[in-house]
């Protein structure tokens, strides 16, 4: 009997051939439309390989910005796609212990790394370091251990060289596909988009083909999250709350049981403001 699964995409943008600056990033870029749909060519083709390596149903979770850059009429008829914030499990939303496998597509290296394009953890604007149990972490790290706490395996991570290699190192061989080599901060060598999407759908077919090869990721628990700001603000006010702890001036501590408590902390701290509406 032919085997079957069920396949996870987050889908960051920084990853994308071609990507190197924030004129395609963001909707007031003049090249961002365009990138919009090279992203939604390399997610499809993601699907592709993953289908035709025997997965049957896939949800894709739009992770980037305000989760609204995928072109939804564009996505292969096929999946189901989460899009916009807040909500629960941040860059996983709609991740649950069903899922064979997850893949991450279109990520970057951690704001502590010295190399890889437009390399920033979750905010380029506000965060300086973002520390798991002492550790500096990526994107990635968060994203499989909230996958981990499903039972749920990382299988495929796709984006520029170096984002593959501190990705590889962290969580073990996952498979990875190049899209661009890191030159600096905003600049690259890329592929161009079709051939991205070439080499993204052979390794999301190897990927899945390779699945009974991997194992969830998991850390210790209970889990220390450490994020340090460029100013001043943000911790002294959040050090009112009693579950904080500011353990220096740019640096607060948030002590979460598991992945769960951690992101929905990340989630009320980059998303709550006193004007919200409606």
């Amino acid at each position: 009997m032919k085997e079957t699964y069920k396949i996870f995409i987050s889908v960051d943008m920084e990853g994308v051939a071609g990507i190197v600056s924030q004129e395609q990033l963001l909707p007031s870029g003049f090249e961002y439309e365009r990138f919009r749909k090279f992203l939604t060519l390399e997610v499809n083709a993601a699907v592709e390989g993953a289908m035709q390596a025997g997965a049957t149903e896939i949800v894709v979770c739009d992770a980037h910005a305000n989760a609204q850059n995928l072109l939804i009429e564009k996505l292969n008829k096929s999946v189901q796609i989460v899009r916009s914030w807040p909500r629960k499990l941040k860059m996983m939303a709609g991740l649950d212990e069903s899922f064979h496998g997850a893949i991450l597509l279109g990520y970057h290296t951690a704001t502590t790394n010295p190399e890889g394009v437009r390399a920033h953890t979750f905010s380029s604007a506000h965060f300086t370091d973002v520390r798991l149990n002492g550790r500096s972490v990526p994107e990635c790290v968060f994203s499989a251990l909230i996958a981990g706490h499903f039972g749920v395996p990382i299988i495929l991570i796709t984006g520029d060289d170096k984002t593959i290699a501190e990705a590889q190192t962290l969580l073990g061989k996952v498979e990875g596909a190049v899209t661009k080599w890191a030159y600096g901060f905003h600049s690259a060598k890329s592929l161009t988009p079709e051939a991205a999407c070439n080499v993204i759908r052979k390794a999301s077919f190897k990927a899945l083909k390779r699945i009974k090869e991997y194992t969830s990721y998991q850390i210790e628990t209970p889990l220390r999250l450490e994020i340090s700001f460029k100013n001043y603000r943000p911790p002294e006010v959040l050090s009112y709350l009693p579950v904080v702890e500011r353990i220096d001036s740019h640096s607060i501590r948030y002590v979460g049981a598991n992945i769960i408590e951690i992101i929905d902390f990340l989630t009320f701290l980059m998303h709550y403001r006193l004007d919200l509406s409606p």
